[in-house]
């Protein structure tokens, strides 16, 4: 965080400082274990736990000042609410911070990814700040912007939304003057109601720029390309069109990973994603388009994109086990992102020679629509000539897969069912765990890893 004196916090936030007076130079924080020497802890009251609770633990560990909604014994500040006080705090230094340029993402597919390969671009001109794991809500967004210093060149900022109006809310505190769109899909149709409503929350991200800020918007739906009449300043676009600004062209797989030339108007440089799956390659667009608005020349993104890796956990992590290949992407799915997922299976598996097995969860929060789209997902295995498909606790998903399919569909109920499909699985296969959060594939991941280990280790010995 920017250099400030406690005191100095107290009056942005409307809090009475209670102990002696310092200056405060550490990262905010919610969770007392991830405070280190200078934290400031935000003492946050939830549904089961209130922060104030975990103060002491927080000192311990190296926190300075505490912001609760009462006084302790340790120095705090004390506000009426203290998730006003950390928004507020937020909303200060990022306008202290005039140099800042704060990029926001939002999306229904491809965010943490995209922060991810932007934050990696982004790296090698300044400093730059980017989220920690999922952090893209109310709470999310300003332990980023705090998270900035007089130093810091770019914050990323990821914006999800439950809601219309979330991420007017967002942009307000973060003041983006770079917003990136990446695409609009049926993720999370069941809280929206429809497409149309999840495209003009995604909207507000584009309808909060100012006049010289930058809209980035990507060319994969008709609802995001839509978006460039709603910025009067400049827009640039992404995609594999000849229209796009920024665009792939010669793409191609291998080992399952992109390569594809990066075109700008500078001319061609080539690119070696270390990612895989060809749904990759919007993401690194998307970091691209932002890169090159920024000034960085074609031949230095291509470059930066061919050395990043993604750190998110469960997301496309493609496991390497005895003679058999493990695609963990459990942590969370949609109709697209399910599509992306099965389409990297298939690929993975015609390069290995073996079969091909989808383990899947349920996708959540999809409402009225949850039981077509379900089937909209078995169908598309279907086309892709996916060898089975097990579908846990999910019957839906075989609900169109007709009866004389070459598609082994599996029903089961839960992870003890899965592992005894699992015991049909042979050396060479490829496997895919996807699911929404809920559905916790991750556990069934990890089951699969180890009874695989007994299992080769049995035979070994046998």
């Amino acid at each position: 965080m920017i250099e400030m004196k406690a005191s100095e916090i107290a009056s942005v936030i409307s809090g009475a400082l209670h102990g002696d007076d310092l200056t405060i130079t550490g990262d905010a924080q919610i969770q007392s274990g991830s405070c280190i020497e200078g934290s400031i802890f935000f003492a946050l009251k939830g549904e089961r736990v209130d922060g104030i609770d975990f103060v002491e633990d927080a000192f311990s560990r190296g926190a300075t000042l505490a912001i609760t909604n009462r006084a302790i014994s340790q120095r705090c500040i004390v506000v009426d609410n203290v998730q006003v006080a950390l928004t507020d705090l937020a909303r200060y230094v990022r306008n202290q911070l005039t140099d800042l340029a704060v990029i926001g993402i939002t999306g229904s597919q491809g965010k943490t990814t995209t922060k991810e390969l932007l934050a990696s671009v982004l790296s090698h001109h300044g400093e730059t700040v980017a989220p920690r794991g999922n952090f893209n809500n109310e709470l999310g967004v300003p332990l980023t912007l705090l998270r900035c210093t007089d130093k810091t060149r770019y914050c990323v900022v990821e914006m999800g939304a439950r809601h219309i109006g979330d991420i007017s809310t967002l942009a307000e505190i973060a003041k983006p003057s770079i917003g990136l769109v990446l695409r609009v899909a049926a993720a999370h149709i069941g809280e929206f109601g429809s497409i149309e409503n999840i495209a003009k929350a995604k909207s507000e991200l584009i309808t909060s720029l100012p006049e010289d800020g930058i809209a980035i918007i990507g060319s994969y739906d008709p609802f995001t390309k839509a978006m460039a009449s709603l910025h009067q300043g400049k827009v640039l676009s992404f995609g594999e069109s000849a229209e796009d600004d920024v665009r792939a062209a010669d793409i191609e797989l291998r080992d399952g990973k992109p390569h594809f030339d990066l075109v700008t108007e500078e001319g061609r440089s080539p690119v070696a994603l270390r990612l895989y799956g060809v749904h990759q390659i919007s993401n690194a667009l998307a970091a691209a388009t932002v890169a090159h608005a920024l000034g960085f020349s074609a031949d230095e993104i291509a470059n930066a994109l061919s050395l990043a890796d993604s750190h998110a956990q469960w997301r496309m992590d493609v496991r390497e086990l005895t003679d058999l290949t493990l695609i963990n992407d459990s942590y969370n799915a949609s109709p697209d992102s399910m599509k992306a997922a099965l389409s990297t299976l298939a690929h993975l598996s015609q390069e290995r020679g073996g079969e091909s097995w989808a383990f899947l969860g349920a996708m959540a929060e999809l409402g009225d629509h949850s039981t077509d789209l379900h089937a909209e997902i078995g169908s598309y295995a279907e086309s892709l000539h996916i060898d089975h498909l097990v579908a846990i606790a999910s019957p839906a998903y075989a609900q169109s897969i007709s009866d004389g399919s070459q598609l082994a569909t599996h029903l089961v109920a839960d992870f003890a069912e899965a592992m005894e499909i699992f015991s049909h699985v042979h050396r060479g296969d490829v496997i895919l765990c996807k699911g929404s959060r809920s559905a916790k594939l991750e556990i069934l991941a990890e089951e699969i890893v180890k009874n695989w280990a007994r299992r080769c280790e049995s035979e070994m010995e046998g």
